[in-house]
C-alpha cells in the first residue's frame, strides 16, 4: 500500500463562509490546540484594529463629541440649580495633563461605544463554526439583536440622564455661600461611561437567550428562579452604574429585570420538547449514578473464562 493510503487525511480548515452552509458539519472544522489560539488571535486583532480606527475618528472629532455631551450635561445642571442663591457655576482643570487625559479618555469611550456591536460579531465568527446547524438556527441574528439592545439600552440612558444630573444638582439647595467648581469634562465622561454600562446591560437578555438556546439553561429553571436572578440583577446594576447611586441603579435593574423575563419566555419557546418516545427510550436506558463505574466496566473489561470450569464442559464422561 502507498504512504498516501496510510496517512490520515487531516481536519479541514475553517473556510471563508463554510460554516453559515445547511450542511454544516463542525467536525470538518475540528481544529487543535495552537489552531484555536491562532483564530483567537486573528479575532482579537480584528477586533483591536476596528477600536483603533474609530478611536482615531473619535480623537479628530473630540471637540464637537465633548461640546454636544458637556452642552446638554451643563443644562441639565443648570436646571437643578436652587433659585435666587446666585450659585456659580462652570467647569475648571485643576492639572495641565488633564486636558490630553480627557481628550484620550473620551474619545476612546466613543470608539469603545461604536465599535461593541462589531466585536460581538467577531465574537460570533469565532463560536459559530462549532456548532450544529440546528444550534446555529436560533443564533443567526444574533449581531443585529446584540445591536438593537445596545442601542436601546444607550437610548434609554440617553433620555434619562438630564433629569439624573438635574436631580444631582437640586441637592445644592442644602448648602448656603457655596460655588459649583466642577472638573472638566466629567459630565460627559459620566455620560459616556453610563451609556456603555446601559448598552452592555441590556445584552443581558441576549446572553440569557443563546445558553437557553444551546440548552445550557432550561426555560423552567430561569422561570423558577427569577426572584434570585432580579436580586442579582440589582447587584450587578449597582456595580456596573458610574455614580454608583440608587436612582441610577433602579434605571438600569428595572428594566433589565423586565427584560430578563421576556426572555425567559423565548426561550420557553425556542426550546423544542422531547416527543414521549425519546423521553422513554431515555428514562428506560438511564442507569443510576452509584451503578455507572460498574456498567463502564463491564462494557469494556474483557470477560475472564474459568479454565477449570472450561476444562470440565470438554470432558465427557463415560
Amino acid at each position: 500500500m502507498d504512504e498516501d493510503s496510510n496517512q490520515q487525511t487531516p481536519p479541514k480548515k475553517r473556510k471563508k463562509f463554510g460554516w453559515n452552509s445547511p450542511d454544516h458539519n463542525p467536525e470538518e472544522f475540528r481544529l487543535s490546540l495552537v489552531e484555536h489560539l491562532e483564530e483567537l488571535r486573528t479575532r482579537v486583532i480584528r477586533s483591536f484594529l476596528i477600536l483603533l480606527a474609530f478611536w482615531v475618528v473619535a480623537w479628530v472629532n473630540f471637540d464637537r463629541i465633548n461640546n454636544f455631551l458637556t452642552a446638554r450635561a451643563n443644562e441639565a445642571v443648570r436646571n437643578g440649580l436652587p433659585k435666587g442663591k446666585g450659585i456659580l457655576f462652570k467647569e475648571v482643570f485643576h492639572n495641565a495633563p488633564d486636558v490630553f487625559m480627557l481628550m484620550f479618555k473620551v474619545s476612546f469611550y466613543c470608539a469603545l461605544i461604536v465599535s461593541f456591536p462589531f466585536i460581538v460579531l467577531q465574537v460570533w465568527a469565532f463560536i459559530a463554526p462549532g456548532l450544529k446547524p440546528e444550534e446555529q438556527k436560533p443564533l443567526k441574528r444574533i449581531g443585529p439583536v446584540s445591536l438593537v439592545l445596545f442601542c436601546l439600552g444607550g437610548f434609554f440612558c440617553w433620555m434619562v440622564l438630564p433629569a439624573a444630573f438635574t436631580w444631582f444638582a437640586s441637592y445644592l439647595v442644602n448648602f448656603d455661600g457655596v460655588d459649583l467648581y466642577q472638573e472638566a469634562g466629567m459630565m460627559a465622561m459620566l455620560s459616556l461611561k453610563s451609556i456603555l454600562a446601559f448598552g452592555i446591560g441590556f445584552q443581558l437578555p441576549l446572553v440569557v437567550f443563546v445558553l437557553g438556546a444551546l440548552n445550557l439553561l432550561s426555560s423552567d429553571t430561569l422561570i423558577k428562579y427569577w426572584r434570585h436572578a432580579a436580586i442579582a440583577i440589582f447587584f450587578i446594576s449597582g456595580a456596573i452604574t458610574p455614580s454608583n447611586d440608587i436612582p441610577s441603579m433602579l434605571m438600569m435593574a428595572i428594566p433589565l429585570t423586565i427584560l430578563f423575563m421576556v426572555s425567559a419566555f423565548a426561550v420557553k419557546m425556542v426550546q423544542k420538547k422531547k416527543s414521549p418516545e425519546e423521553e422513554t427510550y431515555q428514562y428506560e436506558n438511564d442507569i443510576p449514578a452509584y451503578e455507572a463505574p460498574k456498567a463502564l466496566a463491564n462494557e469494556y473489561e474483557t470477560p475472564i473464562v474459568d479454565q477449570s470450569e472450561e476444562s470440565d464442559s470438554d470432558h465427557v464422561h463415560p
